[in-house]
């Protein structure tokens, strides 16, 4: 996993350093030629950190193994129980799919004000069935096992997105304060920044 993270930023790092650049000065500005009050750092991080996702997911679907010959399942399961449980290919193949698509039903649910399970399948059906049909116009393989692991994926986000909202609604008053979320929030920024750099 290590490997695979650290080749997508390598390859991907020019694209992430330009727009993020341009949505810093752009949020800069903003933050100078409007009512200063109303920008909130935890909920400016949360967008930045949302591009990049899409960024990195972009490049993870549209590069990744690009030199493969392409193809088509659409028998459901097929492909998952081609791998064995605990090795290497399952966790690459498996486990990484759900795993690629538990921030998009986080920040999906956060975006959509999304209260119900329906709607996030949909839509993560529907986004990933968009990316499974480009695939295979580039190259790839359209999987119709890899729309069901990230519709898992989709879901434990979304779950995960309601479950933290419940949390955070029944602590005391002064821990739903935002400067204690932009305290969480610049921490973590930081931890993603040294777990980066360690894996470079």
């Amino acid at each position: 996993m290590k490997v695979a993270i650290r080749d997508v930023i390598l390859r991907s790092w020019p694209t992430l350093v330009i727009v993020i650049a341009i949505l810093l000065i752009m949020r800069v500005t903003l933050y100078f030629k409007s009512d200063r009050s109303k920008i909130c750092l935890h909920e400016e991080l949360f967008n930045l950190c949302f591009v990049v996702y899409l960024l990195i997911l972009f490049q993870l679907v549209t590069s990744q193994d690009l030199v493969a010959t392409g193809g088509t399942n659409f028998i459901p399961f097929r492909e998952i129980l081609r791998y064995d449980t605990g090795t290497v290919e399952f966790y690459k193949q498996v486990i990484g799919n759900i795993l690629l698509f538990v921030p998009f039903g986080y920040f999906v649910t956060s975006y959509c004000k999304i209260k119900d399970l329906g709607t996030i399948t949909l839509v993560t059906v529907l986004s990933s069935l968009v990316i499974e049909v480009t695939q295979r116009f580039i190259g790839r393989s359209f999987d119709v096992d890899d729309i069901i692991l990230n519709v898992v994926g989709g879901i434990i986000g979304f779950l995960l997105y309601i479950g933290l909202t419940a949390i955070r609604n029944h602590l005391p008053k002064f821990l739903r304060k935002d400067w204690v979320y932009n305290v969480l929030s610049v921490l973590i920024i930081i931890a993603g920044i040294l777990y980066i750099i360690k894996i470079l």
